[in-house]
């Protein structure tokens, strides 16, 4: 199986682009214009993990984190609170798992979205995903967890979540919020299948 799809690997060109210093002098510190994404996020310092005592973890990759599960919270409260309208039938298998008590996937949908954009926007090595290409990710006809196929409509609200979820998480830098929309909106095509 394909791992990543011709987006994917457009928006991993362009993470690298960006990774790539000008400078001549190669042990001079990148200026933030050169930092990749997941530098600006924090890049390959190592903090302790909040979720995981007595461990490190990147802290881009825990930045990716947070914003991740906060978004995905924010999701599912909306859905259980009803005032989502029609978003939560995109969501309704894993909702409906996790009324039901089991929050294995959602851990399973938090280290494969922390995987995929810790991957593709400068993590590195020592990131790499794993998990279905975009369009099949998001086609009820080939993931099971997946309701209903987004709409445009549907996209925008998840950016919208996306968005709010990085301002709770500190993520407030207008140049980086920027950055992030623009990953997002390189991903549109494979994920609107509407």
């Amino acid at each position: 199986m394909k791992t990543f799809s011709k987006i994917t690997l457009i928006a991993l060109i362009l993470g690298t682009i960006v990774f790539v210093s000008c400078s001549d002098n190669d042990d001079a510190a990148p200026t933030p214009a050169e930092m990749s994404l997941y530098q600006k996020l924090g890049g390959t310092t190592m903090v302790a993990d909040p979720n995981n005592p007595g461990t490190m973890i990147e802290q881009g990759r825990l930045s990716y984190r947070s914003v991740v599960d906060t978004t995905i919270t924010l999701i599912v409260a909306d859905i259980v609170a009803g005032s989502e309208g029609n978003f939560g039938a995109h969501f309704a298998p894993l909702v409906g798992e996790v009324s039901g008590g089991n929050t294995t996937n959602v851990a399973v949908l938090s280290k494969n979205l922390t995987d995929f954009f810790s991957a593709n926007t400068g993590g590195g090595a020592t990131n790499t995903y794993s998990g279905m290409n975009m369009a099949t990710a998001h086609n009820p006809m080939e993931n099971p967890r997946m309701g209903t196929t987004a709409s445009n409509e549907d996209y925008d609200k998840f950016i919208g979540y996306v968005g709010a979820a990085a301002g709770l998480n500190g993520v407030t830098d207008p140049e980086i919020i920027s950055e992030v929309v623009a990953v997002l909106e390189s991903l549109r095509d494979p994920i609107v299948q509407e």
